[in-house]
């Protein structure tokens, strides 16, 4: 199954890539392909512009090429040709790009579900994400 790893970023210290990359490398342990934008963002710009921004502010990556639009355009594309489920991790509703991509999904009648970390663990629990959630607005 190819799901596509979705969440909030802006607003979260080091642009919540942490997390993101914990989650990819479970979701992938579970036998899944995934799609992490966080990965797509460092093998094109490198960790190291996300990594040193404490609050995931867009002005800390002025100079390294980064386009908003050609990013979440891209990723959107990945929803529509490949993803067969949305993945979301905690506080996906607050984030205006991950709402988007949870509508993409449900348009197309893709499963989605959010994982969350378990306290003190390498593991996540898992659970669907109603259809009414969501609106977003980070």
């Amino acid at each position: 199954m190819n799901v596509y790893l979705a969440g909030p970023m802006r607003g979260r210290p080091a642009f919540n890539f942490p997390a993101f990359l914990a989650a990819g490398h479970w979701l992938r342990t579970q036998g899944l392909a995934v799609f992490n934008p966080a990965e797509q963002d460092i093998a094109t710009h490198g960790y190291e512009p996300f990594l040193n921004s404490e609050h995931g502010d867009m002005a800390d990556l002025d100079g390294i090429g980064f386009d908003l639009r050609a990013t979440l355009g891209h990723d959107i594309a990945h929803i529509c040709e490949s993803a067969d489920a949305v993945v979301v991790l905690e506080g996906w509703e607050d984030s205006k790009g991950a709402c988007a991509e949870v509508a993409v999904a449900r348009a197309l009648g893709l499963p989605v579900m959010e994982i969350r970390p378990m306290v003190e663990s390498p593991f996540f629990y898992a659970s669907w994400v109603p259809e009414d959630e969501g609106g977003g607005e980070g």
